[in-house]
């Protein structure tokens, strides 16, 4: 296999697909928002830590910071266009629920709202705050899980087949695909 060295940009940092989410979030006294977020990850099982990294410029950024929490929301594949429009325009100067029609769900452990239509639903509330740079690397306590019970199988997990996530994957949006087998099988083969 041959190699070719290429000089570090700012598509290097989609080199690997990443699931592409939509976080909800409100301030104290602000209309909730949303913000696509292409820098999403898991990062411990104890305590439940997820995180995603927002512009420190951006919106959303200081909401989330005013009340403590967010919700991430996963889209399906079938709604990469809602996910470029949330993405798109700030919410400084539009209510993206409204203008999207998007529902804003009660969430149970957080003040900001979850998306309805999204299929999954993380409550977190903000366990860390890292800056790094020109982002910021916000660590969230998943406090609640909302499922659509549509994507879920008969024992309560979530049936692959049923729900294809939105991936990006070099500044561009994918479905994820199709399973290949599950961790550790050629160990156990």
């Amino acid at each position: 296999m041959v190699k070719k060295t290429l000089k570090p940009n700012y598509r290097a940092l989609w080199l690997a697909p990443t699931a592409t989410v939509l976080v909800s979030c409100t301030g104290k006294s602000a209309t909730p928002n949303i913000i696509t977020i292409a820098a999403y990850g898991v990062f411990s099982s104890s305590p439940l830590l997820l995180g995603i990294a927002i512009g420190v410029n951006q919106y959303s950024l200081r909401l989330i910071k005013e009340t403590g929490d967010f919700v991430v929301n996963v889209p399906s594949h079938e709604q990469a266009h809602i996910a470029d429009l949330c993405g798109s325009f700030s919410g400084r100067r539009i209510n993206k629920f409204s203008e999207f029609n998007l529902t804003p769900g009660r969430s149970i452990k957080v003040k900001s709202p979850y998306i309805v239509e999204c299929p999954i639903n993380i409550e977190c509330t903000l366990w860390k705050s890292v800056n790094c740079g020109n982002h910021e690397l916000l660590l969230g306590e998943i406090q609640m899980v909302h499922v659509d019970e549509e994507i879920l199988s008969e024992d309560g997990m979530i049936e692959p087949s049923k729900f294809n996530p939105l991936v990006s994957f070099q500044s561009e949006y994918w479905s994820l695909g199709k399973r290949i087998n599950k961790w550790h099988y050629t160990v156990k083969s």
